[in-house]
């Protein structure tokens, strides 16, 4: 299942189920809902990090053994609301975490396989760091299937159509090196320094004002469509709101004052 430690305002989720290379099962889709909701409600976590247990896998997809059948056809399942339409078949809406809402910083620690859905749920957070034995691939072409939760959608906003492309035709994994190289991954870590460099991290983060960073973060999503002019108009709609908040206030005051600031979230 999801292993969940929180403190000095980081949440730490592991997905734990190495015996399986930390596929995901029904409960375990659940549960990482569960605790991510968690994390997102508590106003003392500013930075998510998502990761696998042991360093043989970040998560190698859906569990296919383990996936319950139905005899729901899939317009019965297709209206129904996640846990319902999962139940019904449609494990896969578990895996989007976009009605979840979670505006704060989410990392993905990878370390190992990351496969199939694992990609799919390390392409749905902000950063992905990983282990210099880390592997990823989108392998769904070799079964007759596609990446099923905006698998190719988002690698292709996150590197370049002729890498997207060649990873989800082929259905060939890339190795660490080579993600790093192409802009998958923002950095590469030895296994045991993968968790303590992944902390650093998020301290940098934690410490930045939090209405700024879920600031940050909510422009990424909603502007990457739009046209210059539309997208300058949004920006300054999140510029102007938090212009006279107490956080902003107090980071110029603390930067005329050469000190660290202390940011309240307000």
């Amino acid at each position: 299942m999801i292993t969940y430690e929180a403190s000095n305002s980081t949440a730490i989720l592991t997905i734990n189920r190495p015996l399986k290379k930390n596929a995901l099962d029904l409960a375990t889709l659940k549960d990482l809902r569960d605790k991510l909701m968690t994390a997102r409600d508590d106003e003392q976590v500013k930075v998510i990090i998502l990761t696998g247990a042991g360093n043989d896998s970040f998560c190698a997809g859906a569990d296919l053994k383990g996936a319950a059948s139905s005899t729901a056809s899939y317009a019965e399942a297709f209206f129904k609301e996640p846990n319902k339409a999962s139940e019904q078949g449609l494990y896969i809406r578990m895996m989007d975490l976009n009605d979840l809402h979670i505006h704060k910083p989410l990392i993905a620690a990878i370390n190992g396989y990351c496969l199939g859905g694992g990609l799919e749920l390390a392409l749905q957070c902000d950063l992905r760091v990983a282990s210099d034995n880390a592997t990823f691939g989108l392998p769904e072409a070799k079964v007759a299937s596609i990446p099923a939760v905006l698998g190719l959608h988002r690698l292709l906003k996150a590197i370049s159509s002729a890498h997207a492309m060649k990873i989800a035709l082929t259905g060939e994994s890339i190795k660490a090196a080579k993600a790093l190289d192409i802009g998958l991954i923002s950095d590469m870590f030895s296994a045991q320094d993968l968790m303590p460099e992944t902390l650093k991290i998020a301290q940098q983060i934690a410490s930045n004002g939090p209405l700024a960073t879920q600031a940050i973060k909510k422009l990424s999503k909603v502007t990457g469509h739009l046209s210059d002019i539309d997208a300058q108009q949004m920006t300054e709609l999140y510029w102007g709101v938090l212009r006279d908040t107490e956080d902003r206030i107090e980071g110029r005051q603390a930067f005329t004052d050469k000190r660290a600031p202390i940011y309240k979230g307000k």
